[in-house]
């Protein structure tokens, strides 16, 4: 079997690629999925009536380009949402981000919060030129809010002393709120959206599977292969062994898998890019979904969970985005808990932890009847940004590029990036294939 360009993985990166390639006259191309479905960690699971996401995938849509063409994919099939995200912490909800609403905590943290976060604006630190993360963050918003939520929450999220965490992933993900913004949310109840998720649009039907399915529609038949899965790939005779497929030989190569199992499939690699693979560092998302029967659990998106007490550090409400999720007169739950990757995890001791945390946070009633549980875990659910990422990256990014491998998307490029942002790196990719910048 021969193809133009080998697409490896079916999530939004590799499906962006294909269509974008198809709309620029390339001349074949093949994309080969693992799973049964297209989608990746962007799909949707049907259990029990219920559909589950892999955890929340919502549509931030920023770019004109993108969001055009998530609109016209999904064809009338997404809803609009205003961001009702919550913080539990010292028993007390506040709104999101925590920077920007400590109104409600006890009045000895408030003013901690408010002061540390003034001093920060009127003696603003010194950073180095490459800080880490907490350094960064106390120099940002201040010793009270740091102690209070940005240590212990990203802590719980990443597994490790924030010491070693650069600031490379935080950028639009962590706001920043002025002193006015921090004032005025100590003493009163702030509406005001901050982030780069203030708003959202999500599925009214089918969950997230319905973008992936959208996408792949647009495609001629026998252009995705699923049940697909790669098992090695010659990179130096550009053959591709493929489950079901045999060798398929290949012109140009384009990866979406993480990087780490793309480049423990690929030979021959340099020693450099050996050392640099074993370099690379990921947290997995234990990802319970939970079906309730009871309707209306409660209509905030997510909660960010930073105390300790609680084996999670976020739990989200599919209903809450689209009541469809779930049959009539029952509530959806995704809820997520942190481990390095390669762990080994307990998932009965885990699930029990996980229900007594909701009991405790008062998400579920001791009445309540949970009839349906389904994990979906990602195995690379977060790049960890320690020290020693980017001149990983560097290093192997620099061998691929030498030898015409394309490595995209949210885990092919081993970065931190959301749903859009897939899509439009395999826009990018396409177009650079294609030998130009054009638009596709």
């Amino acid at each position: 079997m021969k193809t133009d360009a080998l697409i490896l993985g079916g999530g939004l990166a590799g499906l962006s690629t294909a269509y974008h390639l198809g709309r620029l006259g390339a001349p074949s191309r093949l994309v080969a999925e693992a799973r049964a479905r297209v989608g990746g960690t962007a799909g949707s699971v049907r259990s029990d009536g219920f559909t589950y996401d892999y955890t929340g995938h919502l549509l931030h849509l920023h770019d004109p380009y993108g969001k055009d063409l998530v609109l016209d994919l999904l064809a009338g099939n997404s809803a609009p949402h205003e961001r009702r995200a919550w913080i539990r912490s010292r028993g007390v909800d506040t709104r999101y981000p925590f920077q920007a609403n400590v109104k409600g905590l006890p009045p000895a943290v408030v003013a901690e919060c408010v002061a540390g976060f003034l001093e920060t604006v009127h003696r603003p630190r010194a950073l180095p030129r490459r800080p880490d993360f907490l350094s960064w963050s106390r120099a940002t918003f201040g010793d009270g809010i740091t102690r209070h939520f940005m240590k212990p929450y990203n802590e719980k999220l990443w597994g490790m002393p924030l010491s070693r965490l650069t600031t490379e992933w935080q950028g639009r993900f962590v706001p920043k709120p002025t002193a006015s913004e921090v004032l005025y949310g100590a003493l009163a109840e702030q509406n005001a959206l901050f982030g780069y998720n203030a708003s959202f649009r999500y599925p009214i039907r089918g969950g997230i599977q319905a973008l992936p399915d959208a996408l792949a529609a647009r495609l001629e038949p026998g252009v995705v292969r699923t049940g697909a899965r790669v098992t090695r790939v010659d990179l130096r005779e550009k053959v591709a062994t493929i489950e079901g497929l045999g060798e398929v030989r290949y012109e140009r190569l384009v990866n979406t898998l993480p990087l780490n199992a793309f480049l423990d499939l690929a030979a021959p690699l340099p020693a450099a890019v050996k050392d640099a693979r074993r370099r690379l560092r990921w947290n997995t998302v234990w990802n319970l979904n939970l079906g309730v029967a009871r309707p209306n659990l409660t209509d905030k998106h997510w909660i960010y969970f930073p105390e300790r007490k609680y084996p999670f550090y976020r739990v989200g409400c599919l209903t809450a985005f689209s009541p469809l999720s779930a049959p009539a007169g029952h509530s959806a739950l995704y809820v997520e808990v942190s481990r390095p990757g390669g762990a080994r995890v307990d998932r009965a001791r885990l699930e029990a932890a996980i229900l007594d945390g909701l009991r405790e946070s008062g998400l579920l009633k001791r009445s309540d009847r949970v009839v349906s549980k389904v994990w979906l875990p990602i195995e690379v659910g977060y790049v960890v940004y320690d020290f020693a990422r980017t001149p990983a990256v560097e290093t192997i990014f620099r061998h691929l590029g030498g030898i015409g491998v394309e490595s995209i998307g949210r885990y092919g490029a081993w970065k931190y990036s959301f749903m859009e942002e897939a899509i439009l790196d395999g826009r990018r990719c396409a177009q650079r294939l294609a030998g130009g910048e054009g638009a596709a």
